[in-house]
């Protein structure tokens, strides 16, 4: 009977911890790996970065040349399920697929005016300095947006090798899921 007593503790006191961790990681913290070179040189390819979660828990709108963690499924709307299955704890149980989170950095907030020409950036009408970029933007001819309410729109630092939103669009705020710690 002492064994089952035992037992018992031990597997509610495992049971309190995955909970436990599965909430930081959902709602607080969690960390995750670089996949790709789209934010050379800041983030390097396998390298592994720690990012806030109270961003999006408490929907802030992230400030400019914040790095963020998105959800690219722009058209996807977002549920608490999938905070769930993004949780890192639970996607080791699952078939999760983590491809569709990318790293990127803020570059305009709603309201904003982007503007691409002669290979440099202008927000509301302003050249962005950004010192922290891979190397001279090619941007292929002038382009222009302007940032829907409730979205933001993200580049990467190797702008002349990263999926962002000059691809999938605008992102919506519920899908900046967090904001790089460190």
């Amino acid at each position: 009977m002492n064994f089952l007593k035992q037992l018992w503790s031990w597997f509610g006191s495992i049971a309190i911890s995955f909970v436990l961790v599965v909430f930081l990681g959902v709602f607080v913290f969690q960390s995750t790996k670089v996949m790709g070179h789209s934010m050379d040189p800041t983030l390097h390819d396998s390298q592994r970065v720690y990012v806030s979660k109270l961003s999006h828990t408490f929907n802030y709108e992230p400030n400019y040349e914040d790095i963020v963690i998105i959800d690219s499924r722009v058209d996807l709307k977002r549920t608490f399920k999938n905070d769930l299955l993004d949780s890192p704890l639970l996607s080791l149980f699952t078939k999760g697929d983590d491809k569709h989170v990318w790293i990127k950095r803020v570059i305009g907030k709603p309201g904003d005016h982007l503007e691409m020409k002669d290979d440099k950036l202008y927000r509301n009408g302003q050249l962005l300095e950004e010192p922290y970029l891979n190397e001279a933007m090619r941007a292929n001819g002038n382009k222009e947006w302007t940032v829907p309410e409730d979205h933001v729109f993200v580049m990467g630092d190797n702008r002349n090798n990263s999926m962002d939103s000059r691809v999938i669009g605008y992102v919506p705020l519920d899908h900046v899921l967090g904001k790089k710690l460190f």
